[in-house]
């Protein structure tokens, strides 16, 4: 058992879970996103996604911060042995999901058309109303996610997202084939239903999972030290309510920035000329393709800070300030081995990554240019948000989230209303905003910490192997497409940098054996780098 509890409660094997979960989810998006921009189009893409945010935001306030703040609290429990107080902040959590999902629900469905109408797009009315019914459905899976995350049990978060997505796709590009026939409102509504949908396969994946754990779960319980305190309900709400609040207040400046986008792109660019129509295309690319590629690689680091909440809460319980100390720096810098690169990667081949993945919709390649940097600020801001929350310092970024949002609002005011940076304006205004919070976050967590990170193997390295990389992309695109047309040298070019970046990263020491040691089969890796001669 104890051998199984460790394996359980490896920050890297449990990251590894969620982030290939989180690479299959995205990568499944991408595949669906591809075929509804075929359908609905750039102007399509601005109604679903001004739909999509609104419904984000309501999500965030009833039952986002649900899966973090429950995770904390459950492991931090666990950790003393309080398996039924554990369980009892589950089922406490349940009701406030449950309830909080319905309230949500009800404010979106009624209130549609006077939304739509405030953000400039009342186009999007079909959109916000097909989302309704999946904040209930999400309040629940959330509460489950977060349990079982708590106990350090990260597959059925992972499965559920998988088969979440899958149904998502299918249902979203099928109903978007249907309606968009009547109209490309409807379409997008269409593509919208297919997210509750989605949700709905993605919450009874995740009620198998807690059946099948429910024997272990109760069986704890009769073993626990009886004399362990028991926590009433109105203690539990006490802590998830002060624990989830500032979680969520964190998560909803970041998503409200989202929506300040979409109001002040779609006003200002109407009140500089553009129709609604050519504003619906222009916030389309924004929302569709620059926000589709760039957090493809950040979602590796959104599952690292997932898998680090309860692993480091653990260490912090336990008095562990060595372990703390190596979890948040092995945190960091793992992120940001993946996040620069990438970074660097999709800014050099933006234009023809779009051409590949959109064929005829393949204008926005300058959003993505102007937008790259903003993968690795982002990747840093959420890895620094999980480890401070971790350690149960939950309102640090809250203020650092703020901080930005109130700086994005200043640029987008400024560039926006230009003609020549229009919608870049609001990707420039982002980049400024995420950078903002991740150095704030970062700095804060070094004072309260005391961890100094290793800022050499974290960024220097990682920057320095990128550029490299990023010659050898452009030039091997170059030499590719004198044969070969754009979609094939685009993945080949790819190929080529990964191996780049690797090599040199490896030949500077960028990546060490200890790296590999801790992730799945890392020791065969290092064999097998040491007979090519790239390790020592």
């Amino acid at each position: 058992m104890a051998a199984k509890d460790k394996k359980r409660g490896s920050f890297v094997v449990q990251a590894a879970v969620l982030a290939s979960a989180s690479l299959i989810v995205r990568f499944i998006g991408f595949l669906y996103r591809l075929p509804m921009t075929e359908l609905i189009g750039d102007e399509g893409n601005g109604i679903y996604s001004a739909g999509y945010y609104i419904y984000t935001f309501l999500l965030i306030l009833s039952s986002a911060g649900l899966p973090a703040a429950i995770s904390r609290l459950v492991s931090t429990r666990i950790a003393k042995g309080e398996y039924s107080n554990a369980h009892r902040v589950f089922r406490v959590a349940m009701a406030i999901g449950g309830t909080l999902g319905a309230i949500g629900m009800v404010i979106l469905f009624v209130f549609a058309e006077p939304i739509a109408n405030f953000v400039d797009n009342p186009a999007s009315v079909y959109c916000i109303r097909t989302l309704a019914p999946t904040l209930l459905i999400v309040g629940f899976m959330s509460v489950y996610r977060g349990y079982l995350q708590g106990m350090n049990i990260m597959a059925p978060t992972a499965m559920s997202q998988i088969i979440e997505q899958i149904f998502n796709a299918v249902f979203s590009v099928l109903l978007a084939w249907i309606l968009v026939k009547q109209s490309i409102p409807l379409g997008a509504a269409g593509g919208t239903a297919g997210t509750g949908i989605g949700a709905f396969a993605g919450l009874i994946v995740i009620i198998i999972f807690y059946c099948r754990e429910k024997k272990q779960i109760y069986k704890n319980i009769r073993l626990e030290d009886r004399g362990i305190k028991q926590e009433n309900n109105q203690e539990i709400l006490k802590s998830i309510v002060f624990t989830a609040v500032p979680i969520i207040a964190g998560t909803a400046i970041f998503s409200i920035t989202n929506l300040i986008d979409m109001k002040m792109v779609m006003s200002l660019l109407m009140s500089s000329g553009y129709t609604e129509s050519q504003a619906n295309t222009l916030y389309g690319q924004l929302s569709g393709k620059y926000v589709t590629l760039t957090t493809l690689p950040v979602s590796i680091s959104s599952a690292m800070a997932t898998a680090a909440i309860p692993t480091i809460a653990t260490s912090v319980t336990l008095g562990d300030k060595k372990m703390v100390k190596v979890k948040v720096n092995m945190a960091l810098k793992l992120a940001m081995v993946i996040s620069i690169p990438a970074a660097f990667g999709i800014g050099i081949l933006a234009d023809e990554i779009l051409l590949m993945l959109f064929p005829t919709q393949h204008e926005g390649g300058a959003l993505i240019v102007a937008g790259a940097v903003s993968v690795a600020f982002l990747s840093l801001c959420q890895i620094v948000t999980g480890v401070l929350q971790g350690i149960g310092k939950i309102q640090i970024p809250v203020i650092g989230a703020l901080m930005g949002a109130v700086v994005k609002v200043i640029l987008n005011a400024i560039l926006i209303p230009i003609p020549s940076i229009n919608v870049v304006g609001a990707v420039i205004s982002t980049d400024v905003c995420y950078l903002v919070a991740a150095v704030f976050n970062l700095i804060m967590l070094t004072r309260i910490t005391g961890v100094r990170p290793y800022y050499g193997q974290m960024l220097l390295k990682p920057t320095l192997c990128s550029i490299v990389m990023s010659i050898g992309c452009l030039a091997s695109y170059k030499l590719f497409d004198i044969v070969f047309g754009n979609t094939i040298s685009t993945l080949l070019a790819i190929v080529v940098a990964i191996i780049i970046y690797l090599v040199t990263m490896l030949l500077i020491n960028g990546i060490t054996e200890r790296d590999f040691e801790s992730i799945p089969k890392g020791r065969a890796m290092v064999r097998v780098f040491k007979k090519m001669r790239l390790m020592k």
